[in-house]
């Protein structure tokens, strides 16, 4: 049974950091890519980052406005991955989920290619 468990949100005001994990359990971690997405009240859940799984070539993506502050990463050998968060907006306020994927690299910023889904973890920022 797959799992994938997040943690690390919290309520911060704006230019402050936070660091998202997800921690991956019964799946073979290294065959998926991993991405971040987030939904916000009354919007649909929309892609924040993914990482490529080892051997793709593909390295990592960004949503154009998080680019610069947010930095993915994953550790294989734990099977996590991570989500740093730095001079966070308001308009960052959401709930975060990781999810994994088999996907071709064209597909990666859809939600709807991916296959396991976190339970989310809330980050609300405040001016």
């Amino acid at each position: 049974q797959v799992q994938m468990v997040e943690s690390g949100g919290g309520s911060v005001q704006a230019g402050a950091s936070l660091r998202l994990s997800c921690a991956a359990s019964g799946l073979t971690f290294r065959n998926y890519h991993m991405a971040w997405f987030r939904q916000a009240p009354g919007k649909e859940r929309e892609f924040v980052a993914a990482s490529t799984r080892p051997g793709t070539g593909g390295g990592t993506y960004y949503k154009e406005s998080v680019e610069g502050r947010f930095t993915i990463s994953r550790d294989n050998a734990k099977k996590m991955v991570f989500l740093q968060m730095n001079s966070l907006k308001p308009e960052d306020t959401a709930v975060y989920y990781c999810a994994s994927s088999t996907v071709a690299l064209s597909g990666i910023r859809q939600s709807k290619m991916y296959n396991y889904w976190g339970q989310g973890t809330q980050v609300t920022v405040s001016s």
